[in-house]
């Protein structure tokens, strides 16, 4: 499944709000805060790159607060229960 990791950088007076609002969109799984550049982590999965594309345009860079982000997409995840072995995410 394709996998993004989007970085946020967020107004400080709304991370909690802000953080709130990205898991009410159904495709985002996780939303982390962070030290660092960035104050939020968010880990989008979706049923194609299209679909993340919509969800991350449409959806997570209107929402109020964020001032800057920064996407990624995950090629593969090593899975530490299946012993380190290599599972792609597309």
């Amino acid at each position: 499944m394709p996998t993004a990791i989007v970085l946020f950088k967020v107004d400080p007076k709304k991370v909690t709000g802000t953080a709130e609002k990205l898991l009410d969109i159904p495709a985002v799984t996780d939303v982390y805060s962070i030290s660092g550049r960035y104050d939020l982590l968010a880990i989008i999965k979706c049923d194609s790159v299209d679909m993340i594309e919509s969800v991350i345009t449409d959806h997570l860079l209107r929402t109020e607060g964020i001032v800057e982000s920064e996407t990624m997409f995950a090629f593969r995840s090593y899975d530490k229960r299946a012993g380190g072995s290599a599972v792609d995410v597309d």
